[in-house]
């Protein structure tokens, strides 16, 4: 079976498909990803057949940090995914799929082009769920802008969305993680992205600190005010601040802080006790996944979702990234460390992720869709 894996988006939209990717090619199937210039790298170093489905971007600019405005991220999300980017990858997916001619499609689940993309030439679709506690894709919110879409490539008006869960939708995440106001469809299925890490054995306490890879060059004096605030704990800490930042620009560090421009995240949380980010659904889920409580900073896009759903489920404290100081991170990443009933909450969900099928599993759905 030929498996195109298509993304938009940067690595918070590929890493989702890269378990399923490397088990669907240990099952003997010929994978390739289509998806963002800049970001085929990741998948190419994987030894993936990779082909550019956007025009190319300008190199990322820092920008100041902003108040939270959940309905400027919303029309952010309709503008972005739902308008411009779809209608850029659509065609671009179709003449991919004419030529690779893949025998399944799957895509993140932001990747509306690609999915329209398949529709219209017949292709059975999945898409992996990359925005985890919740949905931004509402018909109120982005019904408009894929209506003209699909007009575009032929295909029957679509008002309530239906096509973008028909198929098959994979989530890589407890299903209890999933906010009750924004269930999953019925066509998806949970399962985990990589074996259950084994039990930790280090006594060391270690921190770690992310923004991420977009919104830590939307983040103003956040890494000197977290890292302020760390540096006064008794905790070895290590931070990542992307290929972006110098790690200079932080100034002197105790000998008990480390960053980096980048770490293999999974190589970090195997050791952490504590895990202080941007609420990222990538670095959210990596941490549930190890059992760690968080200190959540969420910016914008999936990010203040995440955060509350961690907050509700008793797995992390939640700041505020503008009124924040660093004594209140040092008090809130002392709470989640001190008391247990955040590591007991992030537990359960390390255990309900450790219990679901493998990607392997996800490959065996992804055959019966052919």
């Amino acid at each position: 079976m030929r498996i195109l894996f298509a993304f938009t988006g940067g690595r918070g939209h590929v890493e989702p498909l890269l378990p399923p990717a490397e088990a669907a090619r240990a099952a003997g199937h010929a994978v390739a990803f289509a998806g963002r210039p800049s970001i085929l790298p990741v998948v190419e170093e994987r030894g993936f057949e990779a082909f550019p489905a956007e025009p190319p971007r300008k190199p990322p600019q820092r920008i100041p940090l902003q108040e939270l405005d959940p309905e400027r991220e919303a029309r952010d999300f309709r503008d972005g995914f739902a308008d411009r980017l779809a209608h850029q990858r659509a065609p671009l997916v179709a003449a991919l799929c004419d030529d690779w001619r893949p025998d399944v499609v799957v895509c993140d689940e932001t990747d509306f082009g690609a999915m329209v993309a398949a529709e219209s030439l017949g292709v059975p679709y999945a898409s992996v769920v990359t925005i985890a506690a919740a949905t931004f894709a509402r018909p109120e919110l982005i019904a408009e802008p894929l209506g003209r879409l699909r007009a575009e490539h032929g295909l029957q008006p679509d008002p309530a969305l239906a096509f973008l869960s028909r198929h098959l939708v994979l989530a890589p995440f407890p299903p209890s993680y999933r906010d009750p106001a924004s269930p999953l469809p019925p066509t998806a299925r949970c399962f985990r992205s990589f074996d259950p890490p084994p039990e930790r054995h280090d006594e060391t306490t270690t921190v770690y600190f992310t923004l991420g890879t977009v919104f830590n060059l939307e983040s103003g004096d956040l890494f000197t005010r977290v890292l302020t605030g760390l540096q006064e704990l008794p905790v070895e800490v290590v931070a990542t601040v992307g290929a972006e930042i110098d790690p200079a620009e932080l100034g002197p560090l105790p000998p008990h802080v480390r960053v980096e421009r980048f770490l293999p995240q999974s190589d970090i949380l195997a050791r952490c006790s504590a895990v202080v980010s941007h609420g990222g659904s990538g670095s959210v889920l990596g941490a549930l996944a190890h059992g760690l409580p968080q200190v959540l900073i969420p910016m914008g896009a999936d990010q203040p979702l995440n955060a509350a759903r961690c907050e509700q489920l008793g797995a992390a404290r939640v700041l505020d990234p503008v009124a924040a100081t660093s004594e209140d991170v040092r008090d809130a990443v002392t709470a989640v460390l001190d008391e247990p009933e955040y590591r007991a909450s992030a537990e359960r969900l390390r255990r309900e992720f450790a219990a679901l099928p493998g990607p392997e599993w996800a490959v065996e759905l992804l055959e019966r869709l052919r």
